[in-house]
């Protein structure tokens, strides 16, 4: 039957005569708005379901209905406000909690804009009611219910159930029996002992094997039903939560994932309100998890404003994602710089902003340094274009010898002489201190000379045993001598048409000599063992840290040897005296050896330069190279600046060749023995020009090596 209602409040309709014919019509007889809101109710209704109006008016339809849902709510109005009228039947629940089925007519109307779908609620024969509540149970929460009556051991089991167990005996369900389905039987036997025995009520899940042999997650609810104090049925349901476990595991990896997340993730809504949040958001800035539960994104950062977020929380929605870099601030007030990818979400049909926060501050220096040292390589760069290549190349131009560093105008001199004289075929001696690069100047002589196709054959002869260096210079036949158990082939032979290179010369034994003599007067020399004279056209270059002239007075060198090599002599300088090219050769041995052990090192600091520009060298320039090797294992950086591996200034000024005392008294006493011809007593002997005592000198001699034999002349 349908009714019509009048567009009034509740007040009204209270007073009005409708509200008498409403309240008495054999009907019970609800209204209900859009959101589900009991409206009205008559007395018959109110009365059914035990509660008072006002007390109706504060709830629901879900509240009522139980098998009703805000989805199955919507679409029923829907269908009402469509069709204006609708008829089904349902389940309603009193104030107690019981349950009884009904038939509903609704009709939907409207008046002056208020919308509201009025029902007229008949209650249907409750025989049917269970029946037809196991049915909804079954399809809307894919459980299976089941009754034990302990009077007579017998069980009653929806057809659900038999489904779930994939079994069509219901005796299959009796305790005995059940409790072998699952995996946690003893379990299981415990609760339903407990539920028989002490009307214990249990709601537990546990596993399954099904026929696949897959797991299956199984919730399992009782619940005894007393009479005084006996139990006389247990009721229960199985239900098959497989799909929901497996969700909230899913859920939980996923969370334990981002909770060890190192980077900072954040789960947002709309308004701002901090949803969840990794423990390294806690760990990393500091705050309490009670602090963080009770945040918003304003609170993690003044600086947002509403309208910032907004337009933010837009731009992610439209995109799916958006990357940003910001300052993230602890709660000390520290701050580091993150990069930030800010998701979009959708959970429970709510909008999310998933933002994941990435500290990037080793980052950020790395890329400061990167600039740096890009920013200093450039200027080195600039540098050694402006003030040094220059003058590499002029010096190269002008004497034609790349692989020597020089910018000195007393070191170019010598690499002068060594142009001059490496087209020719003499022979050449090179003086001077450890150190100074002798072997490079020989190396020099050789690759400009016409013999640079053919090997430049070196020898050390500091380094060859004396009983050896024969051996090692002109070869020996097999058996020559003790141990010569085959032919060796002597440096001599090897550097026929090149250049053989004798460091260390004044180190050769002054019985083999001679046979040095030969071969460089002659050409040629006998193999130890052998009887047959080899020819060879061999350049020789000679070198030295001693004075030959020296040895040559004392007898330990032979004087005809030692001006066969002196042709063309070379004095190569210490690094003292071509202080000039201290910050060149500095300089390339730093970029040598930070490439060799992998450091960064790009240029040498001027403090450093001028530290070095000061000190003597008395090792000259492999000294120098050392020096350099050692810094760069030591420090770190880009730029050299100075160090515990400076060297310790030793207090000479060396710039002026300033010697020991005992040097200078030994060459002043050796000058004036050669002008008096050795004599030492006399008027005209030394002794009288130094001022001495005879005696005196002689021992002054001995104490300073000067071991030449002189007669004393008798007074």
């Amino acid at each position: 039957m349908p009714i019509y209602f009048l567009n009034m409040t509740d007040k009204d309709f209270s007073n009005s005569p409708f509200d008498w014919q409403v309240k008495h019509l054999p009907y019970k007889i609800m209204w209900m708005d859009e959101a589900g809101n009991i409206i009205y109710g008559n007395d018959r209704f109110c009365k059914r379901l035990g509660y008072k109006l006002a007390e109706i008016k504060r709830l629901k339809v879900f509240n009522i209905n139980p098998t009703v849902t805000p989805e199955i709510w919507e679409q029923h109005w829907k269908k009402v406000k469509e069709n204006g009228i609708d008829h089904f039947k349902s389940v309603h629940q009193t104030k107690k909690g019981k349950y009884y089925e009904v038939e509903v007519f609704a009709q939907f109307f409207s008046n002056n804009g208020n919308e509201l779908v009025c029902a007229i609620v008949n209650d249907i024969s409750e025989s049917s009611f269970y029946s037809n509540l196991l049915s909804h149970s079954q399809r809307m929460t894919k459980a299976g219910g089941w009754k034990l009556n302990l009077q007579d051991g017998s069980i009653i089991v929806t057809e659900q159930c038999l489904k779930l167990f994939n079994t069509e005996d219901k005796d299959d369900f009796l305790p005995k029996n059940i409790i072998h389905r699952f995996e946690e039987s003893e379990t299981l036997k415990a609760l339903l002992s407990n539920a028989m025995r002490k009307a214990a009520s249990y709601d537990e899940i546990l596993t399954i094997k099904d026929s696949k042999n897959e797991k299956r997650y199984i919730r399992c609810i009782a619940d005894p039903i007393l009479s005084k104090s006996k139990i006389y049925n247990i009721i229960g349901t199985y239900q098959d939560v497989t799909e929901q476990v497996q969700k909230n595991n899913n859920l939980q990896f996923f969370k334990e994932i981002i909770d060890n997340a190192e980077d900072l993730v954040y789960l947002y809504n709309r308004a701002g309100k901090l949803l969840h949040y990794s423990d390294s958001v806690s760990k990393v800035l500091g705050f309490s998890r009670k602090e963080l539960d009770s945040f918003y994104i304003y609170d993690l950062d003044p600086r947002i404003t509403k309208e910032w977020w907004h337009e933010h929380f837009d731009e992610i929605k439209a995109k799916g994602a958006v990357q940003l870099q910001r300052e993230i601030t602890r709660k000390d007030g520290a701050s580091f710089p993150a990069d930030i990818v800010a998701n979009h979400l959708i959970y429970e049909g709510e909008d999310i902003n998933c933002a994941v926060v990435r500290d990037v501050t080793l980052i950020k220096e790395r890329e400061r340094q990167l600039r740096i040292a890009l920013d200093e390589l450039s200027e080195l760069k600039n540098e050694l274009e402006i003030d040094n290549q220059y003058l590499r190349e002029e010096v190269s131009k002008k004497i034609n010898l790349d692989n020597i560093i020089c910018q000195s105008e007393a070191y170019s001199r010598v690499l002068t002489q060594v142009t001059q004289v490496a087209v020719t075929n003499a022979t050449v001696l090179i003086t001077g201190e450890s150190g100074t690069g002798k072997e490079l100047l020989a190396s020099a002589v050789h690759l400009n000379s016409s013999r640079n196709k053919r090997p430049l054959i070196k020898v050390n002869c500091a380094t060859l045993p004396k009983e050896l260096i024969e051996s090692e210079l002109f070869g020996h036949k097999k058996g020559a001598f003790t141990g010569a158990v085959a032919d060796k082939v002597g440096k001599f032979t090897q550097a026929d048409g090149g250049t053989i290179f004798l460091d260390e010369i004044g180190e050769v034994p002054v019985e083999l000599q001679p046979k040095l003599l030969r071969v460089l007067q002659e050409g040629e020399f006998d193999e130890l063992g052998a009887t047959k004279t080899i020819k060879v056209d061999v350049r020789v270059i000679a070198a030295t840290n001693r004075r030959l002239e020296d040895m040559v007075r004392k007898g330990t060198f032979r004087e005809d040897l030692y001006y066969r090599l002196n042709v063309f002599p070379i004095h190569n300088i210490p690094l003292r005296e071509r202080k000039e090219d201290i910050p060149l050769l500095a300089q390339f041995f730093l970029e040598k050896y930070s490439s060799k052990i992998g450091k960064s090192f790009r240029r040498i600091s001027k403090q450093t330069i001028e530290l070095l520009m000061d000190y003597s060298f008395p090792g000259n320039i492999r000294e120098l190279e050392n020096l350099i090797e050692r810094a760069v294992i030591i420090e770190n950086g880009t730029t050299l600046k100075p160090g515990h591996w400076m060297p310790k200034q030793n207090g000479l000024d060396t710039s002026n060749d300033f010697k020991p005392l005992d040097d200078m008294q030994k060459s002043y006493i050796v000058k004036v023995l050669n002008h008096t011809d050795w004599r030492v007593s006399g008027p005209k002997g030394t002794a009288t020009i130094l001022g001495m005592n005879d005696k005196t000198l002689f021992a002054r001699m001995k104490k300073l090596g000067i071991e030449k034999k002189v007669i004393l002349k008798p007074e």
